[in-house]
């Protein structure tokens, strides 16, 4: 009986400890600190395009060759790895686009992943280039301008509150596809955004990354952590 009872524990361990994470999580490093990404999985196209590029060591030794402070820090061109200084970046390619993924309850707040493209009339996505929101936070008077000057469609409230209290670039909803999000460290975006650059907005001295997977015990480790902090009553105004 006892042998018996030790053997259905170590079925319930071994169940629990393979059970895979919900989401996939990447840990993206520089001189400059490091963040961790969170892949959406409302964007599967994106999510296991990135991961497999990850996967293949694309991104490692790749720059951030575009930073616009108030903006947002874009990287993922191939050909920045070995690029000389001042050369101009942004043209690289692995040879592909991702068709676009859209979706109403993604949009592009402080920290979010999302692709960057060239004007193709279809908007997919470059199937490598991505850049990490900074943008700027937002009063009820410009997001009513955006409205109808931009985006030609109305911001939902909850949206609307999260642009005015988090910031982001809403004008590029609809249009690029918001694939993740930044749910540790997202003071790397602030900090690469700050960084001195030329006036092809590549920084002065080059800030490069190296984008590793999280190992399932990890991921599902934050994911608790995320669950939890989840719950956490919001703070009363005093």
């Amino acid at each position: 009986m006892k042998k018996f009872c030790v053997l259905i524990l170590c079925l319930c361990f071994s169940t629990a400890f393979a059970a895979k994470p919900k989401h996939q999580f990447v840990r993206l490093k520089t001189d400059l600190g490091e963040c961790i990404i969170m892949l959406y999985n409302e964007t599967p196209l994106h999510r296991d395009n990135f991961v497999k590029l990850t996967k293949k060591g694309v991104f490692n030794g790749t720059l951030f060759h575009r930073v616009i402070k108030g903006f947002m820090i874009q990287g993922g061109d191939p050909d920045s790895k070995n690029a000389k200084p001042g050369q101009m970046l942004g043209e690289g390619s692995v040879g592909y686009n991702v068709p676009a993924e859209f979706r109403d309850s993604l949009f592009h707040k402080k920290g979010v992943l999302a692709a960057a493209r060239d004007n193709n009339p279809e908007k997919s996505s470059s199937g490598s280039q991505f850049y990490l929101v900074q943008g700027k936070k937002f009063n009820d008077e410009d997001l009513d301008r955006l409205e109808t000057t931009r985006l030609k469609a109305k911001i939902p409230t909850y949206q609307r509150e999260v642009y005015k209290t988090i910031g982001g670039v809403p004008h590029l909803d609809r249009n690029y596809t918001v694939y993740g999000e930044v749910v540790k460290g997202i003071d790397l975006i602030d900090m690469v955004a700050a960084v001195a650059t030329d006036k092809n907005d590549r920084p002065e001295t080059d800030v490069k990354m190296t984008i590793t997977l999280l190992k399932r015990r990890e991921a599902k480790k934050l994911e608790k952590e995320m669950k939890l902090q989840a719950q956490q009553p919001l703070p009363s105004a005093s």
